[in-house]
């Protein structure tokens, strides 16, 4: 599974349990309990925070393979 910028939080979230982790390390730990998490894309994040959208769609692709199936 590839992340994309167009992923909203909640479903990235849910595709790979870890994803939790690569947002705590840009220090926006609260995204899985954000209201926004529904709506907000990853690009609407990386914009928000200032944060490079290739590099943390990178960082969430190192990931692997999710364990939540389809």
């Amino acid at each position: 599974m590839q992340f994309s910028a167009q992923m909203k939080v909640n479903e990235v979230l849910a595709r790979h349990p870890s994803a939790r982790w690569v947002f705590a390390a840009y220090q926006i730990a609260g995204c899985s309990g954000c209201s926004s998490a529904d709506d907000e894309t990853l690009e609407q994040v990386a914009s928000a925070y200032g944060l490079s959208l290739e590099k943390l769609i990178a960082d969430l692709n190192s990931l692997g393979a999710g364990p939540i199936e389809e």
